[in-house]
Formats: structure tokens, C-alpha cells, sequence
């Protein structure tokens, strides 16, 4: 049993980029591109028109070849020499996502070990000291610190959580936690 802090991270849109597909798919379906604005404040499907694209969700492979975050992989990698990682990602919603989604931890996250992959529907029996998700409503029963990853849906949330505008403000977060804890890195 290790006895460094441990840290809940979520996938979607926290370090897989789920932005790029559905702006693909929106584009195929509609005939035009959005821009950030255009969904600011939501899912980019939700709304009456874009509901369908969410049907994707259900696809065999539509998680599987997502982009990486700016910095995610670099800066987990670097966490990971402090903490203990925890991947924690609501996924049982979309039943094909399950293997799409280890496989796609396993190309671009091996140093976390597989018995640390956590595929639920509700985060809130998590226990860590941290948790980074894009979803509030996932902090608020969170019972450690919450650190918002900021992302067009939660432009407007508010709570009682830390919001993170990128990887790089988490490492900085993260280097100031650790010197609290008298750790020199």
C-alpha cells in the first residue's frame, strides 16, 4: 500500500479530447464548422438539431483514437512520480466504450497500471485526495479537493472546486501542493 496521495482523473475532455470528433461529425452532418462560441455553455449536442451526433457515443471506436489533451500525457507522467493515479471515467453509459477506452489508456498511458482504471457510472463512491474532472456535478459529491478542468459545457459552473484552465496551471497547482507537503521537486 503506497502512502502518496492519490489523485481521481478523469478521461473526456480532461485528457482525451473529445472536441475535435464532434466537431468532424457535427461538420458531416450539417454542412458547417462551429466554433467554441457556437456551443459555449454546452455539449455541442445539446441542442434539438446536434442531438443525433451524440448517438456516436454509442459507437464501436469512437473513443478509441481521440487526441490527447495540450501537455496531459507529460504532465499525468510527471503526477505519477508524486501521486497515485487513478483513472476514473463514467463510461458505462456507452458499453463500447469500455474496450476503446482501455486500449486507449494502455497506447497513451501505460505507466498507470490496468488495476487502476476505474469504469463506473457514478464517481461518488471515489475516495483520493484530489479529483480532476470537466464535470461539476461530479465534484460536488466528491468528498477531497475538486479541480474543474475547464471545458465549453463549464464555462458558468461555480462550486466548491479549483478551476484548471490547462495542464500546465495543474503541474503548477500540483508543484505548490507539494511543497505544503514538504516535498522538493
Amino acid at each position: 500500500m503506497s502512502n502518496k496521495k492519490r489523485i481521481a482523473l478523469d478521461m473526456d475532455e480532461v485528457i482525451a479530447d473529445v472536441i475535435p470528433k464532434f466537431l468532424d461529425l457535427y461538420e458531416a452532418e450539417f454542412g458547417q464548422r462551429l466554433t467554441t462560441n457556437d456551443f459555449r455553455g454546452r455539449k455541442i449536442y445539446d441542442t434539438p438539431a446536434a442531438y443525433k451526433i451524440r448517438n456516436h457515443l454509442f459507437d464501436k471506436g469512437f473513443f478509441r483514437d481521440l487526441p490527447l489533451m495540450a501537455n496531459s500525457q507529460e504532465v499525468v507522467r510527471w503526477l505519477h512520480d508524486y501521486y497515485d493515479i487513478y483513472i476514473i471515467t463514467a463510461a458505462t453509459e456507452f458499453k463500447n466504450s469500455l474496450e476503446d477506452k482501455y486500449e486507449w489508456l494502455e497506447e497513451h498511458f501505460s505507466f498507470i497500471p490496468w488495476q487502476r482504471y476505474i469504469f463506473c457510472g457514478d464517481k461518488s463512491f471515489m475516495k483520493a485526495d484530489y479529483m480532476i474532472d470537466d464535470k461539476a456535478s461530479h465534484l460536488a459529491k466528491f468528498d477531497g479537493k475538486g479541480l474543474l478542468f475547464s471545458a465549453s459545457h463549464n464555462v458558468e459552473s461555480t462550486g466548491d472546486f479549483t478551476r484548471m484552465n490547462s495542464w500546465l496551471e495543474i503541474k503548477a497547482f500540483f508543484e505548490e501542493e507539494l511543497k505544503k507537503d514538504g516535498i522538493v521537486v
